[in-house]
């Protein structure tokens, strides 16, 4: 599986879902049952610290993966540019897969509780 490129686009303060695909080499929607999933957010590559997306594999026939963030783990974003990637694990081999890599840009919040 080859590892695509996507920017994802996250409003601070708010809710974030996004459905990423995996395809084969010929493009179609890959089967992913028997996988699970891990991706992180950092602020660079020599980030220490990061921020672990919540993963659903919500339709594995059809490759889909969900990742999301809830509105109190982009509220505690700088708005700016970030790194992240999407790795898949094969449960019966325990092979890693990069699925997704990319920039997430953090758009900041202008409405705030209580403000």
């Amino acid at each position: 599986m080859a590892t695509t490129n996507y920017t994802l686009y996250i409003n601070q303060g708010s809710d974030f879902a996004q459905t990423l695909t995996a395809y084969d080499s010929t493009g179609t929607a890959r089967d992913i049952t028997g996988y699970t999933g891990k991706a992180q957010l950092r602020r660079s590559y020599a980030s220490t610290s990061n921020v672990e997306f919540t993963i659903n594999i919500a339709s594995p026939t059809s490759g889909n993966v969900v990742v999301t963030l809830s509105n109190a783990a982009t509220a505690n974003l700088k708005y700016g540019r970030y790194l992240y990637d999407l790795e898949l694990t094969k449960t019966s081999s325990s092979t890693i897969e990069r699925l997704y890599e990319g920039i997430a840009v953090i758009y900041p919040q202008i409405t705030r509780a209580g403000a």
